[in-house]
């Protein structure tokens, strides 16, 4: 019976995972987790100058900041999601900051091709040896990513609720933990950009 109990419990525990998993993919939930997260100064990847997340956010109602390494397959399913959110909801005050990882920024560039990246792209590292050096790997650390690479990785900022000065932006933010769920993440943008209509509410009844 002990052994029959054990045995449920771990196919139960593990079918999240599997799930994920399937076809190659690895799906993770939108949760809200505890993370700490910083401003940064990165070098664009368009024009090769340093700028800083505080400056990038400003105007905007919602931000997902993505981490992705160009070469890995899991960032090559997102990429094409990312883009479309950032298509559906920019007007409405979204925007989308790519932060490149353990690759040249000539990779980078080719991944995105001559047209470039539809949204502002930043590169934090370089090399694969720096993978355990970066501020993409703490976070990870800290919000439960047990994923060797952790591409992509996806945070979403408020700029509205963001501390005014200093280096600590937001104590607690919702991130991804893997590649987005397209319907989930598309509702959560959805429920904070975009206003009721009065055709959505329903008429008195007299």
């Amino acid at each position: 019976m002990i052994k029959l109990f054990t045995l449920v419990f771990l196919l139960i525990a593990l079918a999240p995972a599997a799930a994920r998993a399937q076809a190659g993919h690895e799906y993770s939930p939108l949760e809200e987790k505890t993370v700490g997260y910083k401003n940064w100064t990165l070098k664009d990847l368009e024009d090769d100058k340093p700028v800083d997340l505080r400056s990038l956010v400003q105007g905007k109602k919602l931000v997902m900041v993505v981490y992705f390494a160009p070469w890995c397959g899991n960032w090559r399913h997102e990429a094409p999601v990312a883009a479309k959110l950032y298509e559906k909801y920019k007007a409405h005050g979204f925007q989308v900051i790519g932060v490149s990882e353990y690759a040249s920024r000539d990779e980078v560039r080719a991944f995105f091709g001559p047209t470039g990246p539809p949204y502002t792209v930043v590169t934090e590292s370089e090399l694969r040896e720096d993978r355990e050096k970066t501020a993409h790997y703490g976070y990870r650390q800290l919000t439960g990513d047990t994923r060797r690479w952790g591409s992509p990785w996806n945070i979403f900022l408020e700029p509205a609720k963001l501390t005014k000065e200093g280096d600590l932006l937001a104590e607690k933010a919702w991130v991804v933990n893997g590649e987005l769920i397209e319907a989930d993440v598309d509702k959560f943008i959805a429920e904070r950009l975009v206003p009721k209509t009065a055709a959505m509410i329903e008429p008195c009844k007299n």
